[in-house]
């Protein structure tokens, strides 16, 4: 098993009664996205994955930012994929592959924006499931104004999250909105005061692990998501067939059940670790080309 403090440079890995903080840690850049930061992230959300201690993840930044987007210390060159060194076949988008793993997390993702969120700062959260903020906090999808466009898979994240008029009117302005914006336009579940939100998200985190299956949990994630591009209602009703056939002869339903009945908390035996049950044979993500 995979617990307490792992060791990153740009990032902090701290597991704690079954919620594990992933926190940006570049406070003296207000946590500007760097391509190490992407790859320390999709390391962390792999460990998570791996570890069945792990019942939920927060993100959050150190200090008074979350994410001031990408480190722009390089100037006009930030983004021209030229300056950087050549590898095989087309480049990547180094924002939305940490995107796509977080999209792929068998563990429920809380984002807690304690700061400016703007750039992949914002973007980065779209895949998270619940995202909490500070009150002062403030967001951007400043790409326009930076003469590049919106990355990390946001042109299908973010109108699922808001729908197409908020999005297109976020992103074809570019400005950086308030908090409350981002709550009026459902960006956000939630507002809160600086020095109580992490421990908000904590004890949604916790609420989580004390009370869920982890299997399950698991299940409906991936299935809310997959969903979110299925054609018909039919792809939803044959995935949910084959979960309750699989889930309904678990130890984890016994289990559930009889906590249930003799009124006590459930210990769930299940663990993701062991695998998930298929649910959508033959369902696989596209290649990269």
């Amino acid at each position: 098993m995979i617990s307490g403090v792992m060791d990153f440079e740009q990032i902090t890995y701290e597991l704690a009664a079954g919620v594990l903080t992933l926190t940006l840690n570049r406070p003296e850049r207000l946590n500007a996205w760097t391509e190490q930061m992407g790859l320390e992230l999709r390391t962390a959300f792999d460990q998570a994955d791996a570890d069945d201690q792990v019942r939920a993840v927060i993100v959050t930044g150190a200090g008074r930012g979350f994410c001031a987007g990408a480190d722009l210390a390089s100037g006009g060159d930030t983004f021209d994929a030229r300056k950087r060194d050549a590898v095989a076949g087309a480049m990547r988008d180094n924002g939305g592959e940490l995107t796509l793993r977080i999209f792929e997390s068998k563990k429920p993702v809380i984002a807690a924006i304690n700061g400016p969120a703007v750039g992949v700062g914002a973007t980065m959260t779209l895949p998270m499931d619940i995202r909490l903020a500070a009150e002062d906090a403030r967001m951007g999808f400043v790409f326009a104004r930076r003469g590049i466009i919106p990355e990390a898979c946001s042109s299908w994240f973010l109108p699922r999250v808001v729908g197409i008029n908020r999005a297109m009117e976020w992103v074809a302005t570019g400005r950086v909105f308030s908090a409350q914006e981002a709550l009026d336009g459902g960006l956000v579940r939630s507002l809160h005061p600086k020095d109580e939100l992490l421990d908000v998200a904590r004890a949604l985190g916790r609420e989580i692990a004390e009370n869920t299956a982890p299997v399950s949990v698991a299940l409906a994630r991936q299935l809310m998501w997959r969903m979110l591009g299925a054609e018909h209602p039919m792809y939803a009703h044959r995935a949910d067939s084959r979960g309750m056939a699989a889930r309904g002869q678990s130890a984890d339903a016994v289990e559930g059940i009889t906590a249930f009945l003799e009124k006590r908390p459930a210990q769930f035996p299940d663990r993701v670790s062991d695998g998930l049950p298929d649910v959508m044979p033959g369902w696989s993500a596209p290649e990269f080309e």
